[in-house]
């Protein structure tokens, strides 16, 4: 058993903890706000590997995190559905490494606008009911939480003396690390009330801009902007103009239906994602950051890959 810290309550960071606590550590979370109150609960939440780069690390890490989320939706308490949608795009040859992660896609019917597409199924969680379910999970497995904010990785491991640490923090990483790569990419989203739609869709490359509808029990998540570098946390009222002109065009049954909750999210973006051994400090630490728009999407394969690391004796020497 090793004795290690995580920084980050996130999706990424409950993830983590739930790997390493499973496979026999002592774990405790180290974050300044819950998962409530971190962008992975404003996400939209369905499995995509967006704001990413397609690497086959990447891929892997999504494949495993399909078939992981693929089980807990046998589970109602867990917040995961299964649910089939399409995703759009308007290029001559769009990029479909995607697929290799998913079991099955078919050919989109043909739309009006030129827009080709794929269906497939794939998961969905609930963002509140996903993250609460997790949360108790980890607690179950022995986890400890504290709230504190971590300014410096040095000091907090003097602090802790763990015998590894992993930053999994989300925007919070980079500077932590000293790594200037990262980024913010600032995503709006409205949520409607459901008509009784049971399919989602995207359409990354609408002209108008950045557009999805996900659907949910009680609400449908609507999007979305991707603003790289922008900092604004605070709801604008002509973005969620455009965003509703949007999805209403998009999926016409939309239109007229209530605004049940508004919301803004920082995606933590980065050059590509990190995860691995950081060197330059006297215990082991290691980073999971730089998911851009794929937290869910890739969660648990790259948990499972820190977990693989801290259990390899050449990375904890």
């Amino acid at each position: 058993m090793s004795a290690v810290t995580v920084v980050g309550a996130g999706v990424i960071g409950l993830s983590v903890a739930h790997e390493l606590a499973t496979a026999g550590h002592d774990v405790r979370i180290v974050a300044d706000r819950d998962a409530g109150a971190s962008v992975s609960a404003v996400a939209a939440a369905v499995w995509f590997p967006h704001d990413v780069e397609h690497t086959a690390e990447v891929l892997d890490s999504a494949a495993a995190t399909y078939r992981r989320l693929e089980v807990l939706a046998a589970d109602p308490a867990t917040g995961v559905h299964m649910r089939p949608g399409t995703v759009l795009s308007r290029e001559a040859e769009p990029d479909t490494s995607w697929t290799r992660s998913v079991p099955h896609t078919t050919p989109a019917p043909s739309r009006p606008d030129g827009a080709t597409g794929l269906r497939c199924t794939v998961p969905l969680a609930e963002t509140s009911t996903y993250l609460s379910w997790l949360r108790g999970r980890v607690r179950a497995l022995g986890v400890r939480f504290e709230t504190a904010a971590v300014t410096s990785v040095a000091e907090l491991s003097r602090a802790h003396h763990p015998d590894a640490l992993v930053v999994a923090a989300g925007l919070r990483s980079g500077p932590l690390l000293g790594d200037g790569s990262c980024f913010p990419i600032r995503g709006q989203v409205v949520r409607l009330a459901n008509p009784g739609l049971t399919e989602w869709i995207t359409d990354d490359q609408n002209p108008e801009g950045l557009t999805y509808v996900v659907p949910r029990r009680s609400d449908v998540v609507c999007g979305g902007t991707g603003e790289v570098g922008s900092w604004d946390e605070r709801i604008d009222p002509e973005i969620e103009a455009g965003i509703l002109r949007r999805v209403c065009a998009l999926v016409p049954e939309l239109s007229g239906q209530p605004v049940l909750s508004r919301a803004v999210g920082l995606r933590p973006g980065r050059s590509g994602v990190r995860v691995g051994v950081v060197p330059g400090f006297e215990r082991p630490v290691f980073a999971c950051y730089g998911h851009g728009g794929a937290g869910f999407t890739l969660s648990w394969g790259d948990a499972a890959r820190i977990a693989a690391l801290i259990d390899s004796p050449a990375t904890m020497e």
